[in-house]
């Protein structure tokens, strides 16, 4: 088989054509939405499956809440549907893979090909920031116990680490995690949030199992199925999305389908998907919280350019210094962001740690939110035990109580 070729990248900028046409503000925000699956009916029969598709990556983290974010991203867009009805979806039947997108994140499988580029790069760079004793070993060990005893986490592979602190990994575990990055072994689920590896060979489909798409192939495709869907995206927008880099944008761009646009405010060169152009967005608008790993509000100056809503995590600030809270979640209703709480659960209640809204309006529909999420997490008690302005405090406890009974879908 001949090597794929390699696209050059140059640090020159190709010339914009015109735009097609110009947008509003509220065009894009609502292209945006759309594109995200938060705007229109849902579409329950794709379900869990059919946001991954949609979005392209789901990202996995962590911490969990009220629930994990991979969760929480579906349930946003769809209500209540059962989590582990979220997880089967996610990880039965090879419909998809985790792998480095935005952050570590759940793929569709029918990208496999097109992270060729990515895994070319990784063995490019022959080792990771842990450097193996000996890589030849290692790696055919951990090929040959997982040919002979099917999917394994790193515990069942001999453990993580060697004893000191967790970025102390085991040989063992620095040669999956190559042996991940490069292509050889697929992480095909978590389980009880560790990573199941198997053989590609035995876990992606044959058709899909290649890396013949060269570098140019691969990069159209992912920045033009950002577009697709974040629905109107500046560069910066689009490399962001699977983490690429300006300069590979820059040269695909061009060819990926997308087509200029201007949009009122921003500034700067943008680009639409041409099938989000042709219909204008319709339909009810979720009211709903949003995980902080949303891809929605991912990139903070996007969400910042669209929604005018300044929204960063704060698990890792210190304590003292936090504003809204360890994970705080955007309320996302009627297509705009109007206040964030910060939830957490003690027994059958849900406790909004902290919260905050833009005025008494936004009252309502946080009531609706949080009952949503309680629901949905097997609560059946809502209790709020900070909001600064007593008048909205007032406001949401008495929306708590008149609204216990109503959905918000």
């Amino acid at each position: 088989m001949p090597a794929p070729t390699l696209i050059r990248m140059t640090t020159e900028t190709p010339p914009l054509p015109p735009p097609v046409t110009a947008l509003s503000r509220d065009d894009a925000r609502r292209l945006a939405l759309r594109a995200q699956g938060l705007l229109g009916a849902p579409d329950r029969r794709a379900g869990v499956r059919g946001v991954l598709r949609q979005l392209g990556a789901v990202q996995l983290d962590t911490i969990s809440v009220l629930a994990r974010s991979h969760e929480l991203v579906p349930y946003a867009r769809l209500g209540p549907v059962s989590r582990p009805a979220v997880e089967a979806a996610y990880w039965s039947d090879t419909h998809s893979f985790e792998y480095w997108s935005h952050a570590a994140c759940i793929l569709p499988i029918e990208e496999w090909p097109h992270f060729a580029f990515r895994r070319r790069a990784r063995r490019a760079k022959g080792h990771r920031w842990h450097v193996m004793e000996d890589s030849e070993r290692s790696c055919a060990a951990v090929v040959e116990r997982l040919r002979a005893d099917g999917p394994l986490t790193t515990s069942e592979l001999g453990g993580g680490r060697n004893g000191g602190e967790w970025w102390d990994w085991s040989e063992t575990k620095i040669a999956v995690e190559w042996l991940l990055d490069t292509g050889e072994v697929v992480c095909t689920q978590r389980r009880a949030w560790k990573r199941v590896y198997d053989l590609a060979e035995r876990t992606v489909p044959d058709t899909l199992l290649h890396d013949d798409l060269d570098d140019a192939e691969c990069l159209r495709r992912l920045v033009a199925q950002a577009g697709t869907a974040m629905g109107v995206a500046t560069r910066a927008d689009l490399a962001d999305y699977h983490r690429l880099k300006a300069e590979q944008v820059d040269a695909v761009v061009a060819d990926s389908g997308l087509v200029p646009v201007e949009v009122e405010g921003w500034g700067k060169p943008a680009w639409a998907d041409p099938a989000a152009l042709a219909a204008p967005p319709r339909g009810r608008h979720r009211t709903t919280l949003l995980s902080p790993f949303d891809s929605l509000i991912w990139d903070r100056p996007r969400t910042e350019r669209i929604f005018g809503f300044t929204h960063r995590l704060e698990a890792y600030v210190p304590r003292p210094q936090r504003i809204h809270g360890y994970f705080a979640m955007p309320l996302l209703t009627g297509g705009r962001l109007v206040g964030r709480v910060d939830p957490a659960r003690e027994g059958s209640t849900l406790v909004a740690r902290q919260v905050s809204m833009q005025g008494p309006k936004a009252a309502a529909p946080m009531a609706r939110a949080l009952w949503e999420a309680a629901r949905w997490v097997g609560c059946d008690t809502v209790r709020v035990d900070r909001c600064d302005d007593p008048k909205l405090a007032a406001a949401l406890h008495a929306e708590l109580t008149h609204t216990s009974d109503h959905t918000t879908d």
